[in-house]
């Protein structure tokens, strides 16, 4: 199944949470705080085809957004986060 966002909204996914800290204590998974970094994608007709949004996020782009933003649906196993252009706080480059 395919998802596809509506207007300015994207499609993203968690990047999984590193479960050892900086000098190796292991985290538990109740310990962890829900990581805030995602990959796009899919992303809206309206952002795509607005001058202004169309080169600011693409398909692929690694991202950090707001902390309680978005809507979580699971498909087909795996779980995906909708969220608003506007929830998007930054783009990360390499």
């Amino acid at each position: 199944m395919r998802l596809k966002p509506l207007g300015t909204r994207l499609v993203i996914e968690k990047v999984e949470a590193e479960e050892t800290t900086a000098s190796g204590i292991v985290l538990p998974s109740s310990a962890q705080e829900a990581p805030q970094f995602a990959k796009v994608l899919a992303v809206g007709e309206e952002v795509q085809n607005d001058e202004k949004t169309k080169d600011a996020i693409k398909v692929g782009d690694n991202v950090i957004y707001a902390k309680y933003s978005g809507t979580e649906v699971k498909i087909d196993g795996n779980e995906y986060i909708i969220v608003k252009f506007t929830d998007v706080l930054a783009v990360l480059e390499d």
